[in-house]
């Protein structure tokens, strides 16, 4: 499965973009400007992911590497 398609399900899954969770994690205090914040953990966001919006290990990574700046 390419990137895209892990982004576009999730968007399917929650209805939120990979922006919207770029704004959800700004308001998390998980990233700041266009980074991860130094000392966020990769486990940290993918645990909020699973908990909260029902992700698979995944699917939380890939918005994880969407918010790194992965865009492809």
């Amino acid at each position: 499965m390419s990137f895209q398609a892990y982004l576009d399900n999730v968007q399917a899954k929650t209805g939120k973009s990979p922006e919207d969770f770029k704004g959800l994690a700004e308001e998390k205090k998980f990233i700041e400007g266009d980074t991860i914040k130094t000392g966020v953990k990769a486990t940290q966001i993918t645990d909020w992911l699973k908990s909260e919006f029902g992700l698979g290990h995944g699917h939380a990574m890939a918005i994880y590497a969407f918010l790194k700046g992965k865009k492809e």
